[in-house]
């Protein structure tokens, strides 16, 4: 439990530094990465480590361009006005959500009971399972053109329509992910992490997970390619059971709640004719209010 409240606490702490800071913000994601990548992770993350395999390279430099993308649109008025450019949040996260299905369905088909790239894979039917609730997951990001940058210095990016239901979808889904995938990084990757963003986003700043998961996620993902051995080997790794039936638990769990939030989502669709591709789905939720009108500009 020290590991775990380490961890935690310690992604809170840089993702409220390089949030507040612009300066911050260009070391960590700009000049750290570049840094690791000449003189680090190609020894720390190469062919045989646990943080090997291409998934975990496209991860980081994927979280790495979410922060980066966000900070364009955070700290370029222009930008942040204009609708494509807001089209970039529900892609990268679109594509970070797609990319995990993959590797759960390629999970899945390996049939695998035994190290893989590194780390031990049981493929089951929770891994289709799971690759469907995150499909779901994917297909119900709503809202996207109702994203502001809030007035205060901190210039965060805040998605109004993004409420607590999907977000707890979310994290249910992408723990059983890591579950499923590396379930012997899952007390860290998994749970840790989750827990660093959504506690921000929940009584930190409320509006801007999505900011906050890009930011813990990458600090994560670099910090994980750096010293793979602190999830594996090292005083503080957590083993999973790797025990069918809480890997099925999971699975559908997660799988409920996307239901859950897709049969809301048409609900709402339906009773209020929104359109999802463009509309703002929960404008009449006290939810929604409260996030946009703590951060709508003054003028």
């Amino acid at each position: 439990m020290v590991g775990l409240g380490g961890v935690i606490t310690a992604l809170v702490i840089l993702n409220e530094i390089s949030r507040r800071s612009r300066i911050a913000a260009w070391l960590c994601f700009i000049v750290l990465p570049v840094a690791l990548t000449i003189f680090v992770w190609p020894t720390t993350a190469g062919p045989g480590s646990s943080t090997g395999t291409w998934f975990h390279w496209v991860k980081v430099y994927s979280a790495l361009a979410g922060c980066l993308g966000f900070m364009a649109l955070r700290y370029w008025p222009r930008l942040s006005k204009n609708k494509w450019a807001l089209l970039f949040p529900p892609a990268i996260l679109a594509i970070n959500i797609f990319e995990a299905c993959l590797r759960d369905f390629q999970v899945g088909a390996m049939n695998a009971d035994g190290m893989v790239d590194g780390v031990y894979m049981l493929s089951g039917a929770w891994n289709w399972m799971n690759g469907v609730a995150g499909l779901l997951n994917l297909l119900t990001i709503c809202g996207w053109a109702g994203i502001i940058i809030s007035r205060d210095k901190s210039k965060d990016m805040v998605w109004p329509d993004m409420l607590w239901f999907w977000i707890i979808a979310y994290d249910l889904w992408n723990f059983a992910y890591v579950y499923n995938c590396v379930g012997d990084h899952s007390f860290y990757a998994g749970a840790a992490l989750l827990i660093s963003c959504t506690i921000p986003a929940f009584f930190v700043k409320k509006g801007v997970w999505l900011q906050h998961r890009a930011h813990t996620l990458a600090f994560w993902m670099m910090f994980t390619m750096a010293v793979p051995t602190f999830v594996t080997s090292s005083q503080f790794a957590v083993d999973s059971s790797h025990n069918p039936a809480a890997l099925f638990t999971v699975s559908a769990v997660a799988l409920a709640a996307n239901i859950a939030v897709v049969i809301y989502q048409i609900y709402t669709v339906v009773k209020r004719r929104k359109n999802p591709l463009h509309d703002e789905l929960y404008a009449h939720l006290a939810q929604y209010r409260e996030v946009r009108e703590a951060n709508m500009p003054l003028v």
